[in-house]
């Protein structure tokens, strides 16, 4: 009997929802940092200023800030204990700037107290870096080696790796939001209008780690349903 080599693969409808929402995410934190990147701060700090601050008031001297190039590449770097802001906050002024240095001092804060999901999400890394390379490969042989379910579960079971990075990291970047805006505000180093800011910039970062794990959970139920049920003829 033939079979058609092209077939209508309805899974891949699965993947449009959380396709929309990662360009939606994106584009909108790249609009909102621009709106209030716009919105110069009355008290006259800059990111780094902020950042500095933020720290000493924690007693983390030790942890250098640092000026990277790009627009929204600022992160903290626990193995050089440095917090990296890009050009765009470094030494700006702008409410977005402020926003965005003092959420990456709540990851230095993180680290320094224990906080323990960012503890686990960065004991993880290595493992989840080698099981997101192996998933796909693996997965791959075992659909080519007559459907052999035991490689295609071990991809799918690598790739679930990469789903539960991106659950733990939503815990972890929504607490460095609210430590920084509860920072920003109790300390005032912004005022009520602009603490509204600030909280918008962060709101609209903390979506894009959303659509990451809503791409990740679906990407994973795609596997799950093209390749678990299936056995080995």
């Amino acid at each position: 009997m033939f079979f058609p080599y092209y077939y209508f693969d309805w899974t891949y409808l699965l993947l449009i929802p959380a396709l929309i929402l990662s360009l939606w995410a994106q584009s909108n934190v790249n609009g909102t940092f621009r709106k209030y990147a716009k919105v110069t701060s009355r008290f006259g700090y800059t990111g780094a200023d902020v950042a500095r601050k933020i720290l000493d008031m924690n007693g983390l001297y030790q942890v250098k800030v640092e000026r990277i190039a790009g627009n929204l590449t600022d992160h903290f770097d626990p193995k050089s204990n440095v917090v990296r802001l890009s050009d765009a906050t470094y030494s700006s002024q702008s409410v977005g700037a402020i926003g965005v240095a003092a959420h990456e001092v709540g990851h230095a804060v993180q680290y320094a107290t224990g906080y323990a999901p960012i503890r686990v999400r960065n004991s993880i890394v290595p493992v989840v870096n080698v099981c997101n390379m192996l998933s796909m490969p693996i997965l791959l042989i075992g659909v080519l080696m007559s459907w052999n379910s035991t490689l295609i579960q071990l991809g799918i079971i690598l790739f679930s790796a990469t789903v539960l990075f991106q659950l733990i990291t939503l815990p972890v970047e929504f607490n460095a939001s609210n430590r920084a805006l509860a920072t920003l505000r109790d300390k005032n180093i912004l005022d009520t209008t602009e603490i509204k800011g600030a909280s918008a910039v962060l709101r609209a970062a903390a979506l894009t780690y959303v659509a990451a794990a809503v791409s990740a959970v679906m990407s994973l139920l795609r596997l799950v349903l093209l390749f678990g049920g299936r056995r080995r003829d």
